[in-house]
């Protein structure tokens, strides 16, 4: 049965349970102007019809579009697409005696316009550059972080299947699949953006879909000054740092703006040298022009063919790189990239997940041993102090303000554990009216022990840097 002898058979057992003696098909209704009948608790089920009419009207004319014009869809010609849309809808409401007014007409087309080229209901929130993140519990509730704060989103999906199709676009994009034999997947958008997909029946109220959005415009150092992230010699600290070819290690929680972090880190990098980039989804966005971008693979259909990041870490060392720059350590590429940070591939960096510094060092421990490699403790943490130079901690704050909360050098090995000290931190001192959380960034007094290895790269950092500022006990303002 056609999409269109479908239609025509929902609209005759509609017109059935009205009471009408209509026979199935499409009901031709002649408009005319009459005066608007007072509001009475019948007018529910009308809109209900109306909504439901809407919405098949919404089907059928997509069909009729797919069916006419699909080789011939231009997907970059956006205005092109939405007049072909315009003539298909006006064609149809005209055979089948509907209208519609102009508002309604024109947000019909944007949806549909949205459905074809774009993805559907989401179109509106991925172009929204005032949200960060999209978080889909279900067809019919859709949360969205606005200025770091949760809210929930009028928009919503008409139905499962709607979600499904979005999921499906995203995902096929990138050669990934995503079903109820493997009903969890990672992938991304064209634009870097994040996505996490979870479908029933392990989401037990409908497919579920996250999206942490990446900015179109790429943060700079400057940017994390201006936005209280960090204080001007801490970046002065960091591009020493990665100019001089330390490697560092990123720590955070959840959503505390590690991946960002790396990317302005990365800033840092001459454009002489060669960058290999290893990533489970690619999100990393380097400015420089020497950069080789690899991504791991999940298996195929038959649970074959899959690629994972410690392949491509041990690979990369073959590529003659400069710089090793490893998305996101969780697993046993742990061991590969610490080993390439003691063989000469000097100036790497990575993330980790971890609430601290320490933490962090403990979980590349956990880690290595995920490799299978029968290694004793102390051979691991050896491993790990002598190739993590700098632990660079951030932190999602109460309110969603996002700060680096501690940068910290490792210096050696005490007690069969790595030893470290901070350099600069961020200090807490209360929360504001708006519920965010306040307080001030400031030096430890300690002098760093690269000082040394700074200057013999011809780079200079003023003792002044590592002295603590003064401070207004009362107000937390630094003097």
């Amino acid at each position: 049965m056609t999409l269109m002898n479908r239609l025509a058979q929902r609209r005759g057992e509609i017109d059935k349970d009205d009471g009408d003696l209509a026979k199935p098909g499409l009901k031709l209704v002649e408009r005319t102007q009459v005066a608007p009948a007072p509001a009475t608790n019948t007018d529910t089920p009308k809109a209900a019809t109306a909504e439901t009419s809407n919405s098949e009207a919404k089907n059928a004319i997509h069909g009729l579009f797919v069916d006419r014009h699909a080789d011939d869809i231009n997907i970059g010609d956006r205005e092109g697409v939405r007049s072909k849309l315009a003539a298909v809808a006006d064609e149809y409401f005209r055979d089948h005696a509907q209208g519609l007014n102009r508002l309604e007409f024109g947000n019909l087309i944007d949806s549909l316009l949205d459905d074809v080229i774009g993805l559907g209901p989401l179109q509106s929130l991925l172009e929204d550059q005032g949200i960060s993140e999209i978080m889909i519990n279900h067809p019919k509730q859709v949360f969205v972080e606005r200025a770091g704060r949760l809210v929930l989103s009028p928009v919503t999906f008409e139905s499962a299947g709607q979600l499904r199709q979005v999921i499906d676009r995203i995902v096929s994009t990138i050669g990934r699949r995503v079903d109820e034999s493997s009903p969890m997947c990672d992938a991304r958008l064209r634009d870097g953006s994040r996505v996490n997909v979870v479908l029933p029946p392990l989401a037990l109220d409908g497919p579920c879909m996250t999206i942490r959005k990446f900015s179109r415009d790429k943060l700079l150092p400057d940017d994390l000054i201006a936005m209280g992230s960090a204080t001007p010699d801490m970046v002065r600290f960091l591009e020493t740092a990665v100019r001089t070819k330390l490697n560092i290690l990123v720590s955070g929680g959840t959503s505390s703006g590690k991946t960002t972090l790396l990317n302005v880190l990365s800033s840092f990098i001459p454009e002489d040298e060669r960058i290999v980039t290893v990533e489970d989804a690619a999100e990393l966005q380097l400015r420089q022009v020497h950069v080789i971008r690899l991504e791991a693979r999940p298996p195929n259909v038959e649970g074959r063919g899959a690629v994972e990041i410690r392949d491509l870490v041990r690979n990369s060392l073959r590529m003659r790189p400069d710089r090793i720059v490893v998305g996101e350590c969780r697993g046993g590429e742990a061991l590969d990239m610490l080993q390439a940070m003691n063989t000469g591939h000097e100036g790497s960096m990575s993330t980790v997940h971890a609430n601290s510094p320490y933490d962090a060092l403990n979980r590349l421990e956990t880690m290595v041993l995920m490799a299978g490699a029968d290694l004793p403790s102390r051979a691991i943490q050896k491993q790990i102090a002598s190739a993590i130079d700098i632990v660079v901690q951030a932190e999602r704050l109460r309110g969603g303000t996002r700060k680096i909360v501690s940068i910290s050098e490792i210096t050696g090995l005490a007690d069969g554990e790595p030893q470290y000290q901070e350099i600069f931190q961020f200090k807490q001192t209360g929360v504001d009216d708006e519920g965010r959380a306040t307080g001030y960034h400031d030096a430890t007094g300690k002098r760093s022990v690269h000082l040394q290895h700074f200057e013999e790269r011809g780079e200079y950092l003023p003792s002044s840097m590592f002295e603590r500022a003064a401070v207004d006990q009362v107000t937390g303002v630094r003097g």
